[in-house]
């Protein structure tokens, strides 16, 4: 009895584990795109040469299935792909070109705020309570702080901050429409399917590139090493981690590890990219992360 209970135990530590890496892989993937930022790559070109590498290295996991059930279903996919991919990873991108590593980190983790707004403003009956919008209120002042603290005291273009909002905003909407696909696909066709839709969604975007840079620049092993993180550590692997994870520990205890993913990229570009750490961004990253926590808190204890 005892000996079960020790492994059971012991692999529930691992499933901890587990997400604890996929989200410092997540909050290092920042500091990596904009290496290759850095070397030359388009946003758009990164972009595409990580997913396209993650949805081929994905077929190897599932390949049984192609198509979904419905051309209803399929247009969701589109929508996933869309919001959760091209758009999203683009308008990342090019804000990392505008602001700093941490910024782009810390405004996008406010999606699953504006998550739980935007389906309160579409579902009457899901409103958010009080305690939501409090904790809202309270990560919003600390996306101004960041901001605010970019762009006078570092001499940062805004455009970069609210790029990364955009970001946060299409990962709301793509969370609204992969509720109405997981009652009906696993995760692993889903996150297929999005990688896919999603690279085919960003190929117009090149038409607007003034230069393509060739896939054989690629070689470069600076270039080379950074993409196949990107592709396979933190898309492929992370991804299905995720999901593995998901399903062990659930959504609610492995979203609390979503919290130190801001924090990962901040020590991580202070060390790497060599990015400051001023007194009001510091005071804007404890903001967010407590309103995105104290929400989640307070609306778990109502309950």
């Amino acid at each position: 009895m005892s000996a079960t209970r020790f492994s059971t135990g012991s692999n529930h530590l691992l499933y901890h584990a587990g997400a604890a890496i996929a989200v410092i892989a997540w909050g290092v993937s920042f500091i990596s795109t904009k290496v290759l930022l850095e070397s030359g790559l388009s946003p758009i070109e990164i972009y595409i040469y990580r997913f396209a590498l993650a949805y081929i290295a994905m077929l190897l996991f599932c390949h049984n299935r192609i198509r979904s059930n419905s051309w209803r279903d399929e247009f969701l996919f589109m929508l996933c792909g869309l919001f959760g991919g091209s758009i999203y990873f683009i308008s990342e991108n090019v804000a990392l070109e505008y602001t700093l590593v941490s910024n782009v980190s810390l405004i996008t983790s406010l999606s699953p705020l504006l998550t739980v707004l935007l389906i309160g403003f579409i579902y009457r009956s899901d409103r958010p309570g009080k305690e939501t919008l409090f904790g809202s209120t309270i990560a919003f002042l600390g996306v101004g702080l960041v901001i605010f603290n970019s762009s006078f005291s570092l001499s940062i273009n805004p455009l970069g901050d609210l790029l990364s909002l955009l970001a946060a905003l299409c990962w709301a909407i793509y969370s609204i429409i992969l509720k109405q696909l997981n009652a009906l696909y696993n995760a692993l066709f889903i996150t297929r399917k999005t990688f896919f839709y999603g690279v085919l969604t960003a190929l117009p975007f090149l038409l607007i590139e003034p230069q393509i840079t060739p896939p054989t620049a690629l070689m470069q092993p600076k270039l080379m090493f950074n993409i196949l993180f990107l592709a396979l550590f933190c898309s492929m692997f992370a991804y299905l981690m995720w999901a593995a994870i998901i399903g062990k520990i659930g959504a609610v205890k492995a979203s609390n590890y979503m919290y130190f993913q801001p924090v990962v990229t901040l020590v991580f570009s202070y060390f790497i990219l060599g990015e400051q750490i001023t007194l009001i961004g510091c005071t804007g990253c404890a903001m967010i992360l407590l309103g995105v926590w104290l929400a989640d808190y307070l609306q778990k204890k109502k309950v």
